[in-house]
């Protein structure tokens, strides 16, 4: 009888308790960590059931501190739980965290490694906030402060005197410097995210992101040498994946006409009406949580401010955002209110959860509001993953669309391989380019590149 009891409660419990929250990890090892390395990690909650979840409590020892985007998960929805190390003592740490969410009786194990290799000596005895989400630089941000950036070799250690750097914050470049004898840069810089970009003759490029502050004021970037004796590669920088429609390389010859340059032939920055139609594109931006990210919300930002640049006056830009809903964040805006367009963007804050295929939907209805006769019209959707919510029959729309004219790309922005396959086909179904973003190089060059192709006359 005690038996049946038990298969009972057994066979109950399994039934209240579904395990539907996945972790997008259980383990990380920082490696080796110095003085001035960031000293956080995000862990993604996704609830794949049907119905909300909730994060019920985390128990961590007295060296962690953590902060989460939210304690409610609805259904096909994520939230971020960033944890903060501050190890007391030098050398190897593990520290084992007991996350208890309301879909099972037992909590989910995270271990977190590392090896300190240096104490901060400037620290405060107490343990260092987490950074903050929401914590985000501004233009006119009255917290600025003094910033030192310092570049070395990642194997000798050794500074590098002569490194040039640029600062990005907010998707915009505060400045670029070059390093001095000391391999150091002193400049100002606003309290929040911010992404580095260094280059070295001889060296591979070396960018990282990295939350900024009054006590946090020094980053060091590890560039790491080319092997000898081979020469210094060119960066690949363009790599788009063209889905059904290829480079045009070649044009027929046309007699009694000149011959238009094959699209390879001309300048990367070349956007001369001669040769590009007028664009009309609709961005349909991932906002959700995962975009907090590995510095996802700053390469999308930098990969459109550095397109905006390339607009001309005829060439027309919506902004279709999506999370929990989808809304137009801005309306069709012409390349000539450039100011307009880079205010919008560095107001993009990333939060919620992700109704990809809502959003989808209303940038097609925005891009035939603003359609352009024999123009270029386009939907471009930028995000980190496949569109897991209200997104069951996005493709009948971008099959739909693309026999009206307009086209559909997708931008992956650190997306993970598996989502990859999901992204291509959508860009074929589009006749589009799927677009990957993996780093500021190609933030820097990708986007404009694929608008480019999309809007190529010949």
């Amino acid at each position: 009888m005690r038996g049946i009891i038990t298969l009972l409660f057994l066979l109950l419990q399994g039934l209240v308790f579904s395990q539907t929250v996945q972790f997008d990890k259980t383990k990380y090892d920082f490696g080796e960590i110095e003085s001035y390395d960031i000293r956080y990690v995000d862990f993604v909650l996704t609830n794949s059931g049907s119905k909300k979840e909730w994060v019920l409590s985390v128990k961590k020892p007295s060296d962690v501190v953590y902060i989460s985007s939210g304690q409610g998960m609805d259904p096909d929805s994520s939230i971020v739980i960033r944890f903060h190390v501050e190890p007391k003592v030098k050398g190897k740490f593990s520290y084992e965290i007991e996350v208890f969410t309301s879909d099972r009786a037992e909590p989910v194990k995270l271990k977190i490694t590392g090896n300190l290799v240096e104490l901060d000596q400037t620290s405060n005895a107490s343990l260092t906030a987490c950074p903050d989400f929401n914590t985000r630089p501004g233009g006119t941000d009255p917290n600025k402060f003094k910033l030192k950036v310092i570049t070395i070799d990642e194997e000798t250690r050794e500074v590098l005197s002569g490194s040039t750097v640029s600062l990005i914050q907010n998707g915009r470049e505060s400045w670029t410097d070059q390093t001095d004898k000391n391999g150091e840069i002193k400049s100002e810089a606003v309290i929040g995210f911010s992404y580095f970009y260094a280059v070295h003759d001889g060296y591979y490029p070396s960018e990282l992101g990295a939350y900024v502050n009054y006590n946090r004021n020094t980053v060091v970037l590890k560039l790491r040498k080319y092997p000898a004796p081979v020469d210094v590669p060119e960066v690949e920088t363009d790599t788009i994946f063209i889905a059904d429609q290829p480079v045009p390389e070649e044009v027929p010859e046309i007699i009694g006409e000149e011959t238009p340059p094959a699209f390879t032939d001309l300048d990367k920055d070349n956007f001369d009406p001669s040769y590009f139609d007028a664009v009309n594109v609709v961005f349909v931006l991932d906002i959700s949580s995962s975009m907090r990210q590995a510095e996802k919300m700053e390469l999308m930002k930098y990969s459109l401010i550095k397109l905006t640049q390339m607009l001309r006056p005829q060439d027309k830009i919506t902004l279709v955002t999506y999370s929990s809903t989808a809304e137009v964040f801005m309306s069709a805006q012409t390349g000539a209110n450039k100011d307009e367009i880079f205010k919008k963007v560095e107001e993009l804050e990333a939060r919620g959860f992700t109704a990809g295929g809502t959003g989808i939907k209303l940038g097609f209805k925005q891009a035939m509001k603003s359609y352009t006769k024999d123009g270029a019209n386009n939907v471009v959707i930028i995000t980190d993953g496949a569109f897991n919510r209200d997104s069951d029959d996005y493709l009948k729309s971008v099959k739909k669309y693309a026999k009206k004219g307009v086209r559909f790309s997708v931008v992956g922005v650190k997306n993970k391989e598996v989502d990859k396959d999901k992204m291509v086909l959508a860009a074929e179904k589009g006749k589009g380019f799927y677009v990957p973003i993996m780093n500021l190089e190609d933030a820097q060059n990708n986007l404009r590149q694929a608008v480019r192709m999309l809007a190529y006359k010949y």
